[in-house]
């Protein structure tokens, strides 16, 4: 099985969101669903000089992020009818005619990357553009970042790119080991830090 993730350059992401808007309207979401989410990272403070000047260490970053399609995938663990799986090329999926709704899968998953419809009566989630991966093309979102920030490859390949998603608001990448690898921009802090917040908290609930 050739194992497909997403590579993110942070140094690139300006955080349109131009990716979440794509998401949202090629998979027919509701306003204000999607299965991608860009986080906006604050932190850093202000200080007085002895000379009465003020200097500032404030800084912002951007981290963008769906499933990541995780080796360990917390959320197939827990799903008590096998509706949630790995395809042939890693990207993990819903098959919505199995799935119960129980809601498992969204209380499992690190990322809170699987939602359950309740209208529809089961989850649903990013599966990578899986459709879109086999005839040849891009993940809609990737095809749709203006900054060339997001990619889907094999894993082998944007490996040597970036480093294994490791960045605040992410979790450790020890817990399901994700297939996200990501080009920090100099002012990301770790994963667990308290040293920065999410200032968009109300757009990514």
């Amino acid at each position: 099985m050739t194992q497909y993730g997403f590579y993110f350059d942070a140094t690139r992401c300006t955080g349109c969101k131009t990716c979440e808007a794509a998401c949202r309207d090629y998979h027919h979401l509701k306003s204000g669903q999607t299965y991608r989410h860009v986080y906006e990272l604050e932190g850093g403070d202000w200080s007085q000089n002895t000379d009465g000047t003020w200097t500032t260490n404030s800084y912002t970053y951007y981290t963008s992020f769906a499933c990541q399609h995780c080796d360990n995938p917390a959320c197939t663990h827990v799903c008590p009818t096998g509706a949630m799986s790995k395809g042939e090329n890693g990207l993990v999926d819903v098959d919505k005619e199995r799935c119960i709704g129980c809601g498992y899968c969204a209380m499992a998953c690190p990322y809170d990357n699987p939602k359950v419809d309740r209208e529809a009566g089961h989850s649903t989630k990013c599966n990578g553009c899986a459709e879109r991966v086999a005839e040849g093309k891009d993940p809609i979102c990737v095809e749709a970042c203006s900054m060339r920030a997001l990619e889907l490859a094999p894993v082998d390949e944007i490996a040597k790119k970036g480093t294994q998603a490791a960045i605040a608001p992410l979790p450790e990448p020890s817990l399901t080991n994700p297939n996200l690898y990501i080009k920090a921009c100099h002012v990301a802090q770790p994963s667990g830090s308290r040293d920065c917040h999410v200032a968009n908290k109300s757009e990514v609930k």
